[in-house]
């Protein structure tokens, strides 16, 4: 029997994209706002695309904060997208005074490079440290979207970077939470790999 794989509803995010992705390598995707749904979960994708402020507000209007929060000391599989890595820090330069989850330490950071902001487009990942889905990615591309990154207080949560002018954030993850900074569901086959990793992995 497959894994119930939850791809949080919120109001902000790739749902579709990251639906038919998981759909694709196998898996058996729900997107749901509902927090019975998303408590149960046997696995749960939090995609984001927009702004920390919003998504936080959205998720607190969705009653989902203290839900999502519970879920991910749970032992649990847990995969944040983009915003939905950002989120699971304290804090942004984006939202001054906006809590995050607050489940890493650690703030989420305006790029700082003389490069075009946002980052846009493919880049190389280059490993930092063990990370359950990233196993097979050594110098795969992948591709992003954003004008942030986080800076986790712990530097061993970094698994990968890449370079757009600077060091850039481009996984994390201790344990059952792992998050990307880029969009697997927009990466072609590098992207479906991580995917079909997260779809089989078994905490």
């Amino acid at each position: 029997m497959s894994s119930k794989i939850v791809i949080v509803d919120y109001g902000m995010g790739n749902l579709h994209s990251v639906n038919k992705a998981i759909a694709f390598v196998g898996g058996d995707p729900v997107i749901s706002s509902d927090a019975a749904v998303i408590a149960q979960a046997d696995k749960l994708i939090l995609p984001g695309v927009g702004a920390f402020g919003d998504c936080m507000a959205n998720l607190q209007r969705s009653g989902l904060v203290s839900i999502l929060q519970k879920y991910l000391h749970s032992g649990r599989p847990f995969l944040g997208i983009c915003l939905g890595m950002q989120v699971l820090f304290e804090g942004s330069d984006e939202a001054p005074g906006v809590k995050g989850l607050g489940y890493f330490q650690g703030q989420v950071r305006r790029l700082d490079t003389a490069l075009k902001i946002p980052h846009m487009g493919w880049n190389k990942l280059s490993l930092r440290s063990s990370s359950p889905l990233l196993q097979e990615a050594g110098d795969e591309y992948v591709y992003f979207v954003h004008s942030f990154h986080v800076e986790p207080q712990q530097q061993e949560l970094i698994t990968a970077v890449c370079d757009y002018g600077m060091e850039v954030t481009a996984a994390v993850g201790s344990g059952s939470v792992q998050a990307f900074q880029f969009h697997p569901e927009k990466s072609s086959r590098a992207g479906l790999g991580l995917l079909r990793a997260f779809k089989e992995w078994k905490p």
